[in-house]
């Protein structure tokens, strides 16, 4: 049996109303005594929304796994502070309460078991108490889980969380902006009608007769899956609301009792309707000659001006430009800190101090790359790639980047055939999940008279080559483009897809800077080779380029840099020129 099956119901009374208590992970909310009954764990609908008239505390409990440092700015953007849980105690005196769990199930359920959370939690929950269930949040209230299991959850909700079926070509995991459909009032979701919200998983919970009562709202991704529950004063939600934009932050506003439509409302006739291409902002960030961290960008990876100064191209500061980027209306934020902290990256603290700041009002995805692997400090200290990771998580970044490393990763598996689970990104993914987990690809195109040439996989080309060449291979690099490998970017895809990623970040040296367009040749290639999503990167100059790749590849998401840095193609115009071509798109 599920933990929670075991507990009896009682009877109860509580009271309507309630204060936020702060954590640095989860909310838990405290409410005093007024009248609910339960009777065989059935709630009656008194519905208490968190209070503005008490203590603006909201109390949060974070069992230290992923990126909760958004979910803390966005409660205090709204005008609350935060308490941490420090003991199982203090889930059961939370006026109300906010769990957004991150990471893989089993290792959260071993962590509320053993700090000795889940029965307080679960008594809490079938009190009728208020609370708000995100992501692992809401799936946590099931049965159990199929991932790395089976493995038991807290029983409260009847159903097994499952993975997405990829047989089919369904691309898991489920990352973007995607549409719902409410099933039933649930007042939080008042305002996300018609707007995408954004999810990150790879498995969901399936309606069925059992739990139909407490589905408030469906995702249509392969099948119809549970993006929301809801029963009296419990919430819980699929979806990332501090990670979807203002219509998000507004799902927070109303759980908190403010009861106002989120500002800004945009009005469009568009409504969502299915998964959305994303359009995502890249910000490569490094350190100048000075020693201020700036944007800049590379032309085909040469960051620096054709000048007699040959100083670092500076396109503005990360931080006011990522910020710029949000309002805009980027589905994501990608940082890659190509400096590649040479020394040490936990004393890399100018980019996690940007992290920070960025989190603090940008509320949409942040993914960090650069350097991502085991070091050893001049004291002889060992960190391990998980512990790099893990301090980029707590600093405000939702999914990490790895490059280099991943390459040796994969050659070293093409040869053994072995998975050591030792790598920055088998570690990385075991833990987080592998949609925290993307890998940057940088190869460079090499010409070829005949596909019999090398051993890796060719394509033949649309344009020949400078010799009149009709094939090609691609050749990857590490080292930021300077090292080539012998490892094709198919061979690369392919491996890291077995060893835990979640997503691809493609890019193409040859294509980098020139404005011309996307290697559509090769983002076809990797697209239809894996079953994650691939980020198509590199060439874009034109908004017409964003509409190529998404109509002739399988890309989930295109990337760009220096048009917008430069203000030359906006991400609105970006935008507008995808719907006007029917390819629908976060608004």
């Amino acid at each position: 049996m599920a933990l929670c099956a075991t507990m009896e119901a009682a009877n109860i009374s509580n009271s309507c109303i309630s204060t936020f208590l702060p954590s640095q992970s989860s909310l838990f909310f405290l409410s005093q005594p007024s009248v609910l009954s339960l009777k065989n764990h059935r709630f009656k609908h008194t519905v208490i929304l968190a209070s503005r008239n008490g203590d603006s505390v909201v109390t949060l409990l974070d069992y230290g796994a992923g990126n909760v440092r958004s979910v803390r700015n966005a409660i205090r953007s709204l005008g609350f502070e935060i308490k941490d849980v420090q003991q199982p105690e203090d889930i059961l005196e939370a006026d109300r309460l906010i769990f957004p769990g991150v990471g893989a199930f089993a290792a959260a359920m071993d962590v509320l078991t053993e700090r000795r959370m889940a029965e307080p939690l679960c008594t809490y929950i079938k009190n009728n108490r208020p609370f708000l269930g995100i992501c692992l949040g809401l799936q946590l209230l099931f049965e159990s889980s199929e991932e790395n299991g089976p493995v038991k959850g807290l029983g409260i909700i009847p159903g097994v969380v499952g993975r997405f079926d990829s047989s089919n070509g369904l691309r898991v995991p489920h990352i973007g902006w995607n549409a719902v459909q409410t099933t039933q009032d649930s007042e939080i979701l008042e305002d996300i009608g018609g707007r995408h919200v954004y999810f990150v998983h790879s498995y969901r919970a399936m309606p069925s007769d059992a739990n139909k009562e407490w589905i408030s709202s469906t995702c249509t991704y392969g099948d119809d899956f549970i993006a929301s529950i809801r029963k009296g004063n419990v919430h819980a939600v699929q979806f990332h609301p501090e990670k979807s934009g203002d219509v998000g932050l507004s799902i927070l506003r109303r759980f908190l009792g403010t009861n106002t439509s989120y500002v800004g409302e945009k009005q469009t006739e568009q409504k969502a309707s299915k998964l959305a291409k994303r359009v995502i902002a890249c910000l490569d960030v490094r350190t100048n000659d000075r020693g201020d961290l700036v944007v800049t960008k590379g032309d085909q990876y040469d960051v620096r001006d054709h000048t007699k100064e040959h100083e670092v191209r500076n396109l503005g500061k990360p931080v006011q430009l990522a910020g710029q980027y949000y309002v805009d209306g980027a589905d994501e934020v990608t940082f890659l800190n190509i400096t590649g902290f040479r020394d040490f990256p936990l004393a890399d603290l100018p980019m996690l101090k940007v992290l920070r700041y960025t989190s603090e009002n940008v509320f949409v995805p942040l993914t960090v790359g650069g350097g991502i692997r085991d070091f050893t400090d001049a004291n002889g200290r060992h960190y391990s790639s998980l512990e790099v990771a893990s301090e980029y998580f707590r600093s405000g970044a939702d999914k990490i980047s790895i490059g280099s490393d991943a390459v040796y990763t994969a050659e070293e598996y093409r040869r053994t055939g072995v998975k050591s689970g030792k790598s920055s990104l088998e570690q990385i993914s075991r833990v987080y999940g592998n949609q925290a987990v993307v890998v940057s690809i940088d190869p460079r195109r090499v010409y070829l008279k005949s596909p019999n040439d090398v051993e890796f996989k060719t394509i033949r080309v649309m344009s020949p080559g400078p010799n009149e060449e009709e094939y090609a291979w691609y050749q990857c690099t590490v080292n930021g483009g300077r090292e080539g490998r012998p490892i094709g970017a198919y061979e690369l895809a392919k491996a890291v897809e077995e060893l835990g990623a979640g997503e691809i970040l493609l890019n193409c040296i040859d294509c980098d800077g020139q404005g011309h367009g996307f290697d559509t040749d090769l983002i076809k290639l990797i697209s239809d080779a894996v079953s994650i999503p691939v980020i198509a990167s590199s060439g874009a100059g034109a908004v017409e380029h964003f509409s190529e790749v998404f109509q002739k590849t399988n890309a989930s998401a295109a990337l760009a840099a220096g048009i917008f840095h430069r203000k030359e193609v906006p991400i609105t115009s970006v935008k507008k020129h995808l719907l006007d071509r029917g390819i629908e798109v976060r608004l």
